[in-house]
């Protein structure tokens, strides 16, 4: 089978969110391993991501077995999807591509492309978030966000969503049954802090978030929360960049001002952004929305306590293992962090917990196996389409 990625900017990720999904789930797929594990195929898998110039380097053409194809695109916060998705679409439609996986609902606005020019292409897409409820995004912007999860519920042979609560939400809205298949975490091993103590860091004396610096991501309660918690031993990291969201940026080190204990050490990849996890005493996410977040999963396989947000998204990734505060309500937020810095014990426990849940619920071995599957079930029938025009017929 030959497998196409369209809608990420690249691998390797440097970062969270749909990279990393890719990266994860793609080097997986292109592995001999996991097919002579799984049992779903009896030969190698040809696997494509199709990278932007701007993320992967151009002379970079194989990574962990898997092909990259870097095409340009227009870089701009609302040109660079839609213009690299176009021609990554038309590419893998003349490249004998059986079956594209599209990545989110921006890049799923061309996901009929590939399809018109042959039909015989089948189109996976998985649904992430609902990106239009972000801040980030000007009115005609979220009116196409919106138009591409409907064309992606439209289209796409067989469409994937990482929470229950997508599940119900794509069920009920476009009459499509779509795949649960939660985002993975990889299983990582307990690393050491040797580079992070440039930032003055190690083990269990700092507390981190880590993200792109975005309005909805809620950065800003939790800055606020940390300056009201007076004296603690325990520093505040903020992990990230923007994403075209300088004024943003600014705000957010505006209100650390005067606190050096408030450290912003911009994006890091690799080595450093595993010690930056693996050695937090207690990991916050103050998101406003969500869908099911990487980071979070990650530090819960590290065994790293989380702090979350309670919007469902969070509470449905967490389970009861993690610790939740109320969104939006900075003076919640500041009473939990008091609570958790003095709890060392109940706090580690939870870590450990979490690191189960990973194991059992989010472990990307098994994950990718499941999504394996939906790319052959979808070679054999558009089952979601058949399923649309059954429910249709019912209520007519």
């Amino acid at each position: 089978m030959k497998i196409a990625f369209i809608g990420q900017k690249g691998i390797p990720a440097r970062g969270g969110g749909v990279e990393r999904y890719v990266e994860d789930l793609s080097v997986r797929l292109a592995s001999p391993k996991l097919l002579s594990e799984g049992g779903l195929a009896s030969e190698n898998h040809e696997v494509v991501v199709y990278t932007r110039s701007h993320y992967t380097p151009k002379d970079l053409k194989n990574y962990q077995g898997v092909k990259l194809v870097n095409l340009p695109s227009w870089h701009s916060k609302h040109a660079d999807a839609i213009t690299h998705t176009i021609l990554a679409s038309i590419h893998a439609t003349f490249s004998r591509v059986e079956v594209i996986h599209f990545q989110s609902i921006g890049p799923a606005l061309v996901a009929w492309l590939p399809k018109l020019l042959n039909p015989k292409i089948k189109i996976v897409s998985t649904l992430q978030s609902r990106d239009y409820e972000h801040q980030k995004w000007g009115a005609f912007a979220r009116l196409m966000l919106k138009l591409g999860e409907r064309i992606m519920c439209a289209v796409s042979d067989e469409v994937i969503v990482v929470t229950r609560l997508m599940e119900n939400y794509v069920k009920e809205k476009y009459d499509v049954i779509p795949h649960y298949i939660p985002n993975g975490a990889n299983l990582y091993q307990e690393v050491d802090g040797e580079l992070i103590a440039q930032w003055g860091l190690a083990k269990d004396n700092y507390i981190v978030a880590i993200s792109r610096l975005v309005r909805h991501k809620g950065l800003s309660y939790l800055i606020k929360a940390y300056q009201d918690l007076g004296a603690t031993d325990k520093k505040l990291v903020i992990v990230g960049d923007g994403a075209f969201t300088d004024g943003y940026v600014q705000e957010l080190k505006d209100l650390a001002q005067g606190n050096d204990n408030i450290i912003f050490t911009g994006n890091q990849t690799g080595q450093i952004l595993a010690e930056l996890y693996a050695n937090a005493y207690l990991f916050v996410q103050p998101s406003e929305s969500e869908g099911l977040s990487l980071a979070l999963l990650e530090a819960m396989s590290r065994r790293v306590p989380v702090l979350v947000s309670d919007i469902p998204e969070n509470k449905e990734a967490v389970n009861e293992v993690g610790f939740l505060f109320k969104n939006k309500d900075t003076n919640d937020l500041l009473e939990k962090l008091r609570f958790l810095l003095n709890e060392i014990e109940l706090v580690k426990d939870r870590g450990l917990a979490g690191r189960e849940l990973v194991e059992v619920k989010f472990n990307w071995d098994i994950i990718a196996k499941d999504i394996l599957a939906v790319y052959e079930q979808a070679l054999l029938t558009p089952r979601h389409v058949f399923v649309r025009k059954q429910l249709k017929s019912q209520t007519a």
